[in-house]
């Protein structure tokens, strides 16, 4: 497979992980790590650059340096953040796309990886099964700019011929990772306390469902769409992908299964709102029926890998101190 990969925003949640299963796939030089902070001690398998994701002349240096042939544009401004700091949220989110998209479009890169997110929904978008193509009305920053990014996507592929692929991603969960500032993130959070101190606070009501997904899943599914024939992507604005839905009681009970004297509480602050406004089970049939995607991890099967190696790492630590 000859292809130099370039990771923007590999620091992150998905970019950490991304860039690991990537290098095992493509070899470790191909696969070129970046951020706009050092993290190389994090990134040792490989090269790794300091890059602002907007600085377009950096990027571009960089993809000359490597005779880069992707971008994995995973920079972004997360939801619950963005909310804070809705200028600059704007400004990273789309200025980082369109120095990419613009970037291919002068035939620099021959393809672009750039992800949306359930985000881009809103209140009047189906809660239930909610199709590929439906209402969109995103009520945050964060969606706004996701949705507004799937459009431009879609243009520079029509009439550029850019070859940009998108996935709007559910809520995704890692044990390796803490959270990031997403509305989703306690599903990630939860985790770690139930492992540490054998309580948490919640700060999404009891019964909020929202879509999820593993990371193992995730990145499977974000090197299947790089990966699959350009005549199967037949959705250039961005595929809807989904795994499983579930409600904080229902995490909750099956981290009982593992830790059964964790203890929940609920104190919805202000991301309560934003999941309102996010659908609870998505439908992804167009992914699985263009390009074959297929999750393979269920809550069960996920909360007893992530507490397992959880387990793991905190029993590895008191062995070293």
């Amino acid at each position: 497979m000859n292809e130099t990969i370039l990771i923007l925003g590999a620091c992150g949640q998905i970019g950490n992980e991304l860039t690991e299963k990537l290098r095992a796939i493509y070899g470790s030089n191909n696969v070129i790590a970046s951020d706009i902070r050092d993290c190389s001690s994090q990134m040792k398998s490989g090269p790794f650059e300091i890059i602002d994701a907007i600085d377009k002349e950096t990027i571009l240096k960089i993809v000359k340096k490597y005779k880069v042939t992707q971008v994995y544009l995973l920079a972004a401004m997360l939801s619950a953040t963005a909310e804070k700091f809705p200028q600059k949220a704007w400004d990273l989110n789309m200025n980082s796309l369109l120095a990419v998209l613009d970037l291919a479009k002068e035939k620099h890169i021959n393809q672009v990886y750039w992800p949306s997110s359930i985000a881009a929904f809103g209140p009047t978008s189906p809660k239930i099964n909610t199709p590929q193509s439906t209402v969109m009305e995103p009520s945050t920053v964060y969606g706004i700019s996701k949705r507004t990014g799937e459009f431009w996507c879609e243009y520079y592929h029509k009439n550029y011929g850019v070859d940009v692929r998108s996935l709007r991603y559910p809520g995704v969960i890692s044990w390796k990772t803490k959270p990031g500032g997403g509305t989703t993130d306690y599903a990630v959070d939860i985790y770690f306390k139930a492992i540490e101190e054998v309580k948490y606070t919640c700060f999404l009501a009891e019964n909020t469902c929202l879509p999820m997904m593993y990371m193992d899943d995730a990145v499977d599914a974000t090197i299947k769409i790089m990966q699959a024939d350009s005549k199967d992507i037949k959705i250039r604005t961005s595929y809807n992908l989904a795994a499983i839905s579930f409600t904080p009681a229902q995490i909750a009970s099956e981290i009982k299964k593992h830790v059964p004297n964790f203890e929940i509480t609920y104190e919805p602050d202000f991301r309560q709102k934003i999941a309102d406004s996010w659908p609870q089970i998505i439908d992804d049939s167009c992914a699985r029926e263009d390009w074959n995607w297929q999750h393979k991890f269920d809550l069960t099967s996920m909360s007893d890998n992530i507490i397992k190696n959880l387990q793991a790492q905190k029993n590895q630590h008191l062995e070293e101190v």
